[in-house]
């Protein structure tokens, strides 16, 4: 080998042993630079528990402060345990922190163009912009009428089955959904629909936690091939099966506009009715895959995780048995035996209001604040350095059980949300710190990407609440724990049985009663088989 040559490959070898090198020390120059956390191991970064992380996030806040850094990979994500860094961030400095970071497997690789993984830009906003027509203060209003007809007819399959509450309530938050959606209503969570978007739902939850999959720390392989990657090939199934789901649902607008022209009867009244007119008089250039998403992501926004928070309300109703027992007696001066309540009633029961709010704050569904933000421009924060692209967790569980903000915060107590003159207030509930938001949590998200269907969830819980309060008594039947919860995203308590009873023989005629009414109004939306 010549003289020149053996120099030639001496420089290939010190680069490729320099390049590495390089790397590291400006992944540690960066490190260094970023709020502290565990340390990582280099070009692995921190090893992250596949189960229940939002519990080692908690306590890593203890040790490290509330905004801390870990890596996935080479990724730093900072974790975020205060809502007031929060807001600092993710609202008051909104214009940085709204994109989403790269997500390899769930948006690359599960590729169905869902406004939920995509980053801060004008295909976002188009598609946000049109979900936002059917959630204005206005329309939300529109949709009151049927969550009431449904809620009375939620309370009334609980009373003719209470042993399969839950599933009932599944069957409530979905038929609210696709009555607003798509026109037509659900009459058993056992419809093949629902249990195609339950089990779309699973699975994007499962794609979305930190570490789950190799493939978020080294993207390079997205690229293996399917028939030797059974994990690839499972998300390429589920992919083409929810696209191919959301087009049949568009479709059967269509064919319901396209049958009440032909008979001269009008269409009741949907999302994607309203957004197909929309886009084609203001020709929007959004094909249909893309479209069709749009109404289906008011499923993830307003069904699965209003139902879980449902979930949540009846173990804390058995295991703190005070706060349904004060309920009750609200109800009973307010409303009586005579009729069960509605949204007018909303103002003149706090307390009721308030557990709503409780519940919430107590287990929220989205514990990891839902989808990661993601920054989009590099920024400095309380003289730390926080690069562009890095990804950004509110830890719903650390902050909504922050003892700051909420004393004795694993102890569900509505009065902890009413108003300082309500003589059912309790002072020692009150945190040192207030806590940011108007709401007083920030259980949906913070700034331009909170959820979108908040509000519509937020009416759904409390008429849901209302009408099943009124209705029954809910007692133990054995020993809970407020612990034992799902995994994923969005979470709710694992199964467990409790004793659900009418309260009298007046509830039972009223509710009967209101039943048939319900049932009629509903008839104007075509139940889904």
């Amino acid at each position: 080998m010549s003289f020149a040559a053996v120099i030639l490959s001496w420089y290939t070898w010190a680069g490729l042993l320099a390049l590495p090198l390089l790397v590291l020390l400006n992944d540690v120059k960066t490190w260094s630079r970023m709020p502290p956390g565990p340390t990582p191991l280099p070009f692995v970064g921190n090893k992250l528990p596949k189960n229940k992380p939002w519990i080692q996030f908690e306590e890593w806040s203890k040790k490290y402060g509330p905004i801390f850094t870990i890596w996935v990979g080479r990724r730093p994500t900072l974790v975020i345990s205060d809502p007031e860094i929060a807001v600092d961030l993710m609202e008051k400095r909104s214009n940085k922190y709204s994109s989403r970071p790269r997500f390899v497997v769930m948006g690359e690789m599960l590729g169905t163009g869902s406004v939920l993984v995509q980053p801060y830009g004008k295909a976002w906003s188009m598609r946000r912009k049109l979900l936002h027509r059917a959630m204005t203060p206005a329309v939300l209003k529109t949709y009151k009428p049927r969550q009431e007809a449904e809620s009375t007819r939620l309370a009334f399959q609980v009373l003719q089955n209470p042993a399969n509450w839950e599933r009932a309530f599944d069957r409530f938050t979905a038929s609210v959904v696709f009555s607003i959606s798509y026109g037509h209503r659900i009459d058993s969570v056992d419809a093949q629909i629902i249990r195609e978007r339950l089990k779309f739902m699973q699975f994007m939850a499962s794609l979305n936690v930190p570490g789950a999959y190799k493939a978020e720390s080294f993207p390079i392989l997205k690229y293996i091939p399917s028939s030797i990657a059974p994990w690839k090939r499972d998300i390429e199934e589920q992919a083409r099966a929810e696209t191919n789901a959301n087009l049949a649902l568009i479709e059967g607008v269509r064919e319901d506009i396209r049958i009440g022209k032909e008979k001269g009867h009008a269409v009741a009244p949907s999302l994607a009715q309203t957004l197909l007119a929309v886009r084609d008089e203001e020709q929007i250039p959004l094909p249909d895959k893309d479209f069709s998403f749009v109404p289906a992501s008011l499923f993830g926004a307003g069904s699965d995780t209003t139902a879980s928070t449902m979930c949540s309300a009846i173990l804390a109703f058995v295991t703190h048995p005070y706060s349904l027992e004060i309920a009750h007696a609200e109800m009973d001066a307010v409303i009586g035996t005579e009729r069960t309540p509605t949204f007018d009633d909303e103002m003149n029961l706090p307390y009721l209001r308030a557990l709503c709010k409780e519940v919430l704050r107590w287990r929220p569904v989205a514990v990891l604040g839902g989808t990661p933000h993601a920054s989009s421009e590099d920024d400095v924060y309380q003289g730390w350095r926080i690069p562009t692209g890095t990804t950004i967790l509110g830890n719903s569980w650390a902050i909504n059980l922050n003892e700051e903000y909420y004393p004795n915060p694993h102890h569900f107590n509505p009065a902890r949300f009413l108003d300082q003159k309500d003589p059912r207030y309790q002072p020692e509930l009150k945190g040192v710190k207030n806590h940011p938001a108007k709401a007083g949590h920030s259980s949906f998200g913070w700034g331009r990407r909170i959820c979108p269907g908040a509000d519509l969830a937020a009416n759904s819980l409390f008429i849901a609440l209302s009408k099943l309060i009124w209705s029954f008594d809910i007692l133990p039947t054995r020993e809970y724990d407020t612990f034992d919860y799902t995994d994923g995203f969005n979470i709710r308590p694992k199964p467990f049985d409790c004793q659900i009873r009418i309260r009298s023989e007046q509830h039972l005629k009223t509710l009967e009663k209101e039943k048939v009414e319900a049932d009629k109004y509903m008839e104007m939306f075509p139940a889904y088989q």
